[in-house]
């Protein structure tokens, strides 16, 4: 096997693990591999190896990689910040918003993203570390923009997003996810399902805490080469 397929399968052994710890069903879990920064030829290699869905951050970046892409059928979702200005494209060439931190940004991804497609699944992103370089909604305004986000048409609020703090304290790494968690439960009015939190170093603590779609890139693929011209 490959180095991305012995990454993949390693990942899933790790989802498989810290689902039986949590008592949880594997299923219920799902892996989105983070492409961000990795050539199409690493996502085709990923492909071949069972993986359907993909995390994009940098917008034309993503683009051209799905235009490379287009013979195979990949769902791709947006997890980086997201601008007003790219909105529109964001909205038309991707299934899943995962970094929506205002309602503004959420009323114009509605009025964009077009007829032909189902409503765009989003997630709102809290900032549950309270750390300045990061982005989302504060944790006690998150309810009130769900409840916003929840009656936009053209939208399907799915749940909350965060990146946690890095750290290697499992505790501290659960006392973060148990933040985004408890903001699911105080939403079980709006009918919500999604937990996007864990990456590479902390899946298995936000496993433990309620996670439904982990966020992995390195440990798939390898140590990112960042390039200037990707981050636009």
């Amino acid at each position: 096997m490959g180095v991305i397929s012995v990454g993949l399968q390693d990942c899933r052994e790790r989802i498989d693990r810290a689902c039986r710890l949590a008592g949880r069903r594997p299923e219920s879990v799902g892996l989105l591999a983070v492409s961000k920064t990795y050539p199409a030829a690493a996502v085709r290699e990923a492909y071949g190896a069972g993986q359907r869905r993909f995390g994009e951050s940098y917008l034309q970046e993503a683009l051209a990689k799905q235009t490379e892409l287009i013979d195979l059928e990949l769902e791709w979702h947006f997890i980086g910040p997201i601008q007003g200005n790219k909105t529109r494209p964001i909205a038309g060439h991707f299934a899943w918003a995962h970094g929506v931190d205002r309602l503004k940004i959420a009323q114009r991804l509605a009025e964009v993203r077009p007829a032909n497609l189902p409503p765009l699944n989003v997630c709102i992103q809290v900032n549950v570390s309270g750390e300045v370089s990061k982005h989302g909604v504060a944790p006690d305004e998150a309810l009130a923009l769900a409840r916003a986000v929840a009656c936009l048409p053209r939208l399907k609020l799915r749940g909350f997003m965060c990146i946690a703090q890095a750290t290697g304290d499992p505790a501290e790494q659960r006392r973060q996810f148990a933040r985004l968690r408890a903001l699911l439960e105080q939403a079980a009015g709006l009918g919500l399902d999604t937990l996007s939190m864990g990456m590479s170093s902390d899946l298995e603590a936000a496993i433990m805490e309620g996670a439904t779609i982990v966020r992995v890139g390195t440990a798939i693929f390898g140590q990112r080469q960042y390039d200037k011209e990707t981050t636009s």
